[in-house]
Parts: C-alpha cells; structure tokens; sequence
C-alpha cells in the first residue's frame, strides 16, 4: 500500500499546468473538426477525453509504484520497449497510416507503439547512466548508451518515422548532458552529422523526407503540391492577428478547411487564427511555464535517477513544443509531431499524461517519509 503522506508533495503547480492545456486543446480540437459537423466535433471531443481519462488512471498507477521499483526492472522494460517496436514492423499486425507503419489497431483503439516505448526508454537510459555516473569522458564509454539509444532509434526511423525518432535521440543527448557528457563529443558529433550530409542525402534519407526538407527551405517552390501545407498554416497563422477571428468565425481559414491535419498536427495553427496573438501567446506561456515546472523538479529530486527520468521527460516534451509550434510557422521541417496534451491522438495523449506521472511520481517521494 502506498503511504498517503507522500502525497503532501504532489505538484499540484504542474497538474493544474496540464489541466490547463487539455481543457484548451478540446476546445479547440471541437473547434477544428467543425467542418464535420457539431456532433462529429463532439465525438472527437469525447474521443480526446477518454484518452485523457485513460492517461490520468496510468498516471495515477505509475504514482502507486516507487519510481525505484523501476530501475529494478529495467532490463524487462527495456526489451519491452524494444518488443513494442519490432512488433509494429510486422506485415498484419502493424497498421499503415501517414505512409509509416507505426500502429497496431485494436479495434476500439489504435495504438502507436513508438509513443508509449519513449517512456520505457527514458527509465532504462536513465538507469544506464546512473550505473555510469561519471563515466562519459571517452569513446568506450559511450557505446553502451549509443547502442541503447541507437536500437529504439533506427526501429522507428525503418518504420519510417524521422521525427519519432529525433524524439529519441534528442531525449538521449539532453540526458547525456546532464549526466556530465564531455561536451567535445557534442561537438564532434554535430561536425560529423555536417559531414555526413552528402551520405544521408543520397543513401539513406527516403524520397519523401528529401521533399519535407526541400520544402522547409522554400514551400513556395511548388505552392500546390508538397508546399501547401505549411504555406496554409504560416496563412492561418499570420491572419488570426492581434485578437483572432473568432471560435465560430465561418470565413476562416479552419472552416473552410483549407489546413491540412488541423486538429493534430497543425492544431496550434488553429489556436493562431481564431484567437489571435493573444490567445497563442497566452498558449505558449503555458507550455514554457510547464518546461520551466520541469526543469525545477528535477533540480530537487533526491537522486540520479529521479532527475534523469525528469530530464528526459524535459527533453521529450521540449524538442517536441519546439517542432511542432515551429513547423506551423515553417521555422521547422513538417515531421509529424504533435503539440502535447492539445493536439488530438489517444497514443500522444496517454504517453504524455504517464510522462506527466512519472515526474509526480519522482517529486512526490523527493524526501524521506517522517513519523
């Protein structure tokens, strides 16, 4: 049984954060989806919700388990993790959508393994490098956590999905900072990634992630074709203004249903147009005060290990806030990714309120219990 004075430390700051930007991201998804008509707006109202419910009981089963007790397992949970992103690969079980195979579909529910593996990863690297505290001055010592990266890596980019796995190398380098990298390999790696251009350009980059970059540089090289997405968000986003256009404006750029994936992807888009500078301003206030939440938990934590699965989950959340809001005003190439907790998806949405419990669970057991 779980002692109940540990709950005195449960963040309630952070929750209510999260509340905050559900509560916006259903309006907004309602708002989006209008083009189908009310009740089919709501169905994916209810839809998002559930998803939310589902998040909150794996959030509340995660702050049941010391934190602790997962570093026991971590081997287990990591060859889970793995398991989850081999099975997606195979033909009949995995389901194609957005040209990766990346699901499973349960029938009641589609599942994206790749989202729920990131927090299986983030507690194994976080135990990987605690075992290796100090230990990240030389080549040979870097091996071990570039295998245990590279894995979950390279069986999401085959699926393919580049930006899920950017997701999972970018979780594992901001881990790896802080854990005391020897920052000349962040060096050599960026001077190698430069130099490794003309290779993945032309052997491993596939056709249509050359054209999510070529429109990144110029959407405007072919307006109608791959350009038209981002160049109809960076429209929806310039025209919301100061104030917006309104929820229910009907001349919009949302109504007419000239955005692409406007509920997912490009939701922020939405945010912009119909309310304005204010509105996404009053957005990303929400999301950096959420980042800065993070970072000051795990300052606190009382162990390697809890500030490791806090810092991942940091990272995790802020190259996607990043990518997402910068994608929509053609800052960053379109990968896919989804703007957390507003964006509609039950996989995003469930892997980012057990993300949100993992770092509860961290902060709730930073002290000792005292009788």
């Amino acid at each position: 049984m779980i002692d109940k004075k540990i709950f005195r430390n449960f963040d309630i700051p952070l929750f209510i954060n999260v509340l905050a930007l559900v509560a916006i991201g259903m309006v907004f998804i309602y708002t989006a989806t209008q083009t189908f008509g009310p009740q089919q707006s709501l169905k994916f109202v209810m839809t998002q919700g559930i998803a939310f419910i589902l998040g909150l009981i794996a959030m509340m089963l995660i702050l049941f388990i010391d934190y602790n007790q997962f570093s026991m397992y971590w081997k287990s949970i990591y060859v889970l993790s793995i398991f989850l992103l081999i099975i997606v690969l195979i033909p009949g079980i995995g389901k194609v959508n957005k040209g990766a195979r990346s699901w499973i579909d349960l029938g009641f529910f589609e599942l994206q393994t790749a989202e729920f593996a990131k927090i299986g990863i983030i507690i194994t690297f976080a135990k990987l490098l605690e075992k290796r505290e100090d230990k990240l001055d030389t080549l040979k010592d870097l091996l071990m956590p570039a295998i245990h990266i590279g894995i979950p890596a390279l069986l999401v980019f085959v699926q393919p999905d580049l930006g899920t796995s950017l997701v999972f190398i970018i979780i594992a380098v901001g881990m790896m900072f802080v854990a005391g990298l020897n920052l000349k390999y962040i060096y050599i790696s960026v001077i190698g990634l430069v130099a490794s251009l003309p290779i993945l350009w032309n052997f491993i980059l596939l056709p249509h992630q050359k054209n999510r970059l070529i429109t990144f540089i110029n959407p405007y090289n072919d307006p109608l074709g791959k350009g038209y997405h981002v160049i109809q968000s960076m429209v929806a986003v310039g025209s919301g203004q100061i104030r917006g256009k309104g929820l229910f404006a009907e001349e919009t750029m949302t109504n007419l249903n000239f955005l692409p994936a406007q509920w997912t992807d490009f939701i922020f888009s939405v945010i912009s147009e119909l309310s304005g500078f204010i509105g996404a301003s009053i957005v990303v206030i929400l999301l950096g005060l959420f980042l800065y939440r993070l970072l000051y938990l795990s300052r606190i934590a009382k162990d390697q290990f809890g500030t490791l699965i806090i810092v991942g989950v940091f990272f995790m959340f802020l190259f996607q806030i990043v990518e997402n809001v910068g994608m929509t005003m053609g800052l960053m190439p379109i990968t896919g990714i989804t703007l957390p907790f507003l964006s509609y998806g039950g996989s995003s949405m469930i892997t980012n309120m057990m993300a949100v419990g993992l770092v509860l669970n961290v902060t709730m057991r930073r002290h000792k219990i005292k009788f």
